[in-house]
């Protein structure tokens, strides 16, 4: 059993380092591998659960999706103006037509699956 816990706890740690990862690169979700870190801590220990929990970065994700409260409408407002900030300096640093076209959907539809979550009324 010992084994498996750790396994839990070394995915844990991985999705988490892409949580946060995602959180400053647009293109890798951050909420997703949060949950997942969380459902691989509580599975590995209770101490990595709590932590994961009551961590000022990463707990209200994770309360926000157990609950099904949503998410805050300054939260998603920030997360479009970075999600575009980020995706505008990279097409100006590539400028390629084609990393143009794939950054542009990539845009839409991160950004109309932001928009689609359920805002949370405060």
């Amino acid at each position: 059993m010992k084994v498996k816990r750790v396994i839990y706890f070394v995915f844990g740690a991985t999705f988490l380092s892409l949580g946060a990862i995602g959180a400053v690169l647009p293109l890798l979700p951050t909420t997703p591998f949060v949950i997942l870190a969380a459902l691989c801590f509580g599975k590995s220990s209770e101490r990595a659960e709590k932590w994961i929990l009551s961590n000022k970065y990463f707990g209200a994700y994770i309360e926000n999706y157990r609950n099904k409260v949503g998410i805050p409408l300054k939260i998603k407002i920030r997360s479009i103006i970075f999600l575009w900030a980020a995706l505008i300096v990279s097409m100006i640093y590539t400028w390629s037509f084609l990393t143009f076209i794939i950054l542009l959907i990539v845009g839409i539809v991160i950004s109309s699956h932001i928009y689609l979550l359920k805002t949370k009324q405060e």
